[in-house]
This record gives structure tokens, sequence and C-alpha cells, in this order.
């Protein structure tokens, strides 16, 4: 039989809240066990640093400025195929559980056309999910960390008490419970932990996260840049604890079901937090930035995917893009799409196919700036659209240079060398590698200037 494969993917997660990936303190001995069975990814990257545009991306596997979601608040394109279509062409069974953000549309600073953020999404709004679901569109309108609501595939409202991450992934549990084994299966479980709470300005973790984690170390970025992380730090690490003791969760109902052996878990993040340290004087339309920049705050997300053909224990260094899972996915279920989805199958770079695989991602910025940006081992290089609204435009015709990083000397991205003449070489190599993703991406080459 193919395989099960769980999508389980968390909202504004670090790379480094995980032991597996360095952190110090015990938050994620679930995962950790998960990366020493399979393969851990130590340079995973986004492709996009905003919710829905991410999101956009998992589900089509294509740029946001393709599909044309490159900001929040904009649905879906009906006659775009999906990765739950191509799935249950495949003869799957599909669930999807938790944040969808997909179904509203609308200008950001004027009521939706479409709203569907706190109510019931229209079948013909859930991407190709036609099975078992337990959703919201914009989760965080929908629930607080104590309570809250989703729906069901009958538009039924479900009302939930006790803590989010834990109700949300009850539901997964609860399909586990419902699964006949007739076919395969393919669940999404989108956890909003540990995003902030909007209307709250706040990270909701468990009641007691602040006494649990007081002896955090926050990161060198954090450490050096300010920004709220050392007020919100505690419970943003009591979330990512509670994440992973439902992925715990979640194995042992696999393993107490007979489908751990035949499951394939890909476990990663939409994006990660910068905690409020950068884009101090973007226009966010009154929003709240702690994402929105091509910073490795933003960028650099966890991603472990163990299972089937992903065992052993490897740690995988090359830099890999998020962009690449609709692909991998399908190729699990033995779906070939070639080029009719960007990115890789990540197998292939963890067997190491192709030697002449260029080691570097690009990635897309919007709302906070139109920008876009390589990053290489060494160097991150991002630029932006001078006097281009990222709310209202999704590219331009003429960028200009936002920063330059060298990581062997500045790890923590925190001297902007773009204009030392020292890296006048680099930064030119630079241009033109991210000129060529961008026409690849978008098919222009747009002008970029100093």
């Amino acid at each position: 039989m193919p395989y099960n494969i769980i999508f389980y993917f968390t909202d504004q997660q670090r790379w480094d809240t995980c032991g597996c990936f360095g952190q110090p303190l015990n938050i994620t001995p679930s995962l950790d066990r998960l990366a020493r069975e399979g393969v851990r990814f130590s340079n995973a990257f986004t492709a996009q640093p905003v919710c829905g545009p991410c999101r956009a991306l998992f589900q089509t596997g294509r740029y946001p400025t393709e599909t044309g979601c490159f900001r929040n608040n904009i649905m879906l394109p009906s006659d775009v195929r999906t990765l739950a279509g191509y799935m249950e062409d495949a003869g799957y069974e599909t669930a999807y559980i938790g944040k969808w953000h997909l179904a509203s549309d609308g200008e950001v600073d004027a009521p939706p056309t479409t709203d569907h953020t706190v109510t019931a999404i229209p079948r013909n709004l859930r991407g190709g999910y036609t099975g078992f679901w337990r959703a919201a569109d914009v989760l965080e309108f929908t629930s607080h960390g104590y309570d809250g609501y989703v729906f069901d595939e009958n538009d039924q409202r479900i009302d939930f008490k006790g803590y989010r991450a834990d109700c949300i992934n009850d539901f997964a549990l609860e399909f586990l419970d419902g699964y006949d084994g007739n076919r395969p299966f393919f669940m999404t479980v989108s956890q909003i932990e540990p995003h902030h709470q909007n209307d709250h300005k706040h990270y909701e973790g468990p009641r007691g996260s602040g006494e649990r984690f007081a002896d955090f170390v926050l990161p060198g970025d954090l450490q050096a840049l300010g920004g709220n992380a050392a007020e919100e730090y505690p419970d943003y690490l009591g979330q990512c604890a509670s994440l992973d003791e439902n992925l715990g969760k979640l194995v042992a109902k696999l393993k107490e079901k007979g489908l751990y052996e035949n499951t394939v878990i890909i476990f990663t993040s939409d994006h990660g937090s910068h905690f409020m340290t950068r884009n101090r004087d973007a226009h966010l339309n009154g929003a709240d930035d702690y994402k929105r920049s091509c910073h490795d705050a933003c960028l650099h997300v966890p991603l472990v995917i163990a299972g089937g053909p992903f065992r052993g224990g490897v740690a995988v260094e090359e830099l890999v893009s998020t962009a690449g899972l609709p692909k991998t996915i399908l190729a699990l279920a033995g779906v070939d799409v070639k080029d009719a989805m960007i990115g890789e199958n990540l197998l292939d770079v963890v067997e190491k196919k192709d030697a002449a695989r260029p080691n570097e991602i690009f990635a897309q910025i919007s709302e906070s700036r139109v920008g876009r940006c390589v990053r290489t081992e060494r160097y991150t290089y991002s630029v932006y659209a001078p006097g281009v609204d990222g709310s209202m435009a999704a590219a331009a015709d003429r960028y200009a240079d936002d920063f330059l990083y060298d990581m062997e000397s500045d790890p923590h991205q925190l001297n902007n060398v773009v204009e030392d003449p020292a890296y006048a070489q680099v930064k030119k190599e630079l241009r033109e590698r991210l000129l060529d993703w961008i026409q690849k991406a978008e098919g222009v080459r747009p002008v970029i200037t100093d």
C-alpha cells in the first residue's frame, strides 16, 4: 500500500526552537526523536514569510506571484490545480485540520469582498480537500489560546475548550480513530501556534510557560536587537513545547493503530519570527511585524521528514526551500508533476542526485515591501522596490539594494555590508544570481540599482 502522509506545519516557528537544530532547552523531544529516525534539514528556508502566500504555495506548488496570492486576504484561485486535487486523483483520502487562510478576499484597508474569516468555508474554496475537515479560515479570528471554534466538512461549527494546540491536534486524532484503511490518507495539520494572538498582542503559551521556561536563552539576533523577545520568549517556547507534545500524541496514535511504519511525517513551519526587530520603518497597515523580511529569523524554519524513504537519522546541510514540499509529497504518492510545480523533490537532495545543484534559495517578500532575496551558504542579498506598497503590488520592474550580510563573519545578520566597497564584486555576482531567480520565477528580468 502507498505511504500515508502527514503534513504537520506550524505558524511562525523559528528553526532554533528545536533541540535537533540547537535549542538548549528540552522543547522538542518528540521532533528530536523523529529527526533521529528520519532526515533533518538543517538549512530549510521558506520562499514567502507571510501566512497566506506561504499556504498558497504549499497548496499549489507555485510561487505566490503566479497564483496572485502574494499577500494575506487574497483567495486561492479556483482554477489552479492543487496538492489535494492531485492526491485525491492518486487515490488518497484527504483530511485538513486547523488554519486555512485562503478563503477570504479583499483590499487590505477595506472590508473584504468575500469574508469567510469567521464563517464556514464553502466546499469550492477548500483547495480540493473533500474529506475530513476541521478548519477555520483565519483561526486567530475564531479562537484564542484556550477557546474557539472551527467548522467541519458539513459546515457545522465545532466549539472547543482547552489549550488550542491540544484541541486542533485532537481533531487529527479523531480522524485517525475513524480511519478505515481502505485508501491511503493524506492529512494536513495546520497549527496556528506559535503565532502571536493578534487581538491580545501576545504569544499565548500554556499557563505556566513563564515559569517553566524562565531559563531561556535568546538567540543571538534577538539578544542584539531587542524587540519584544525578552518578554515574549517564555510563552513562545511554551507554545513550541505544546506543539511537540501534540506531535508525540499523534505518533503514539499512529503506533496504536498500526499505521506508523507506513506513514511519512513532514514537520515544518510557514515562516519564523524576528520579534519586531526588523522592518521598524516599514508600511504595514498597522500590523505588528514579526516575519516580513529576508532575514534568517523569518526565512529559516524547522524541517524534519521521517518515514518511508526518509530514514537513517540523516542530517542534510545543503540549503533547501520548503517550496519543494508539494512536489516531495506528490513524489511520495507516486505522482511526478515535473514542471507543473516549482521546487525539487527533497529526496533527491537527501540522495545527492544532482552534483551540480545550486546551494541557494530564493524568496519573495510582500506587505512590508516588494522584496526579493537570494540566500547562499555564506551570504544573504536582498533588494526592495522603492516607493512601491508591498500590500498593493506583487512585483516591480525596478529594485534597489536592501541589505547584504556575510554570515561567515556575521552569523546573526547585524552588519549590513551592501555599500561596503570590499563586497562590491560579491554583490555584483549575487545580483546576477538573484536576477536569474526572478526571471525563472516571474518571467521578467527587472533592473536592480545601488
